[in-house]
């Protein structure tokens, strides 16, 4: 498979590319980044070779140009950034009716169980509160993370009542339906994320620590070699576990 990373140069992207040019079964059509330079492209419409799928670890606002391209060369995309307002997340939804586009605000299968194994346990438990803790680096910018939301709203799917609270300060009551996210921001550390299901009497926590942020790359490429040949439509990490 011939694959395009877009935001080749970031920190995800490189992990990525490296990953992609050691590979035996995918070969890099082009790298694409604003500061690219050398063999790296600045913008994807400069791009004229052959390539099977699109990879975007680049930022949320670099989505619309991304899609519009991969739209007018029916191309698959596997989206991996996330901060996404809801008009991108529209452009998103809109792309899925005319190409194939996975979309995940975590690129980890552990992730995806983890959000099975938090939708039960608050269906067991519908009087526990639910909170949920998550630990990146300092130079992550969205809080709380894509990740994290998505935890909050796999619960809610056993909650369709419940109300995501991101943060607390002040004289704040916790109301009964509330799934809290609290954001920490520390060091050099490749992201925790941990719900914790509290009844009266027990305390059930399910977590997920990433050791190395290539876990990341690795779970876009699982993505886009499932990606590869479906019909149009949105995917997740649902869809391969």
């Amino acid at each position: 498979m011939k694959i395009i990373v877009n935001g080749a140069m970031g920190h995800m992207g490189t992990i990525l590319c490296n990953l992609v040019g050691s590979s035996d079964k995918h070969t890099l059509a082009a790298g694409v980044d604003p500061n690219g330079e050398g063999l790296i492209l600045r913008d994807i419409n400069d791009f004229t070779g052959l390539a099977d799928m699109v990879i975007d670890f680049s930022h949320h606002t670099a989505v619309v140009p991304m899609l519009n391209w991969c739209v007018q060369h029916k191309m698959p995309v596997v989206v991996c950034t996330t901060g996404h307002t809801e008009d991108e997340k529209a452009a998103i939804f809109e792309a899925a009716k005319t190409i194939p586009v996975f979309y995940s605000a975590n690129m980890s299968v552990g992730i995806a169980l983890l959000c099975q194994m938090a939708k039960k346990a608050a269906a067991v438990f519908p009087d526990a509160d639910v909170e949920i803790i998550e630990r990146h680096h300092n130079r992550k910018l969205d809080a709380p993370s894509g990740t994290a939301l998505l935890l909050a709203n796999a619960v809610k799917e056993s909650r369709p009542g419940a109300n995501i609270v991101c943060g607390r300060s002040g004289m704040m009551k916790r109301e009964k339906n509330d799934i809290s996210i609290a954001s920490l921001r520390m060091g050099n550390l490749p992201g925790t994320h941990e719900v914790i299901i509290t009844t009266a009497t027990q305390s059930i926590t399910l977590g997920h620590e990433v050791y190395d942020r290539a876990l990341f790359a690795e779970g876009a490429i699982s993505a886009a070699e499932f990606l590869l040949g479906k019909s149009a439509g949105l995917y997740d990490m649902k869809s391969i576990i």
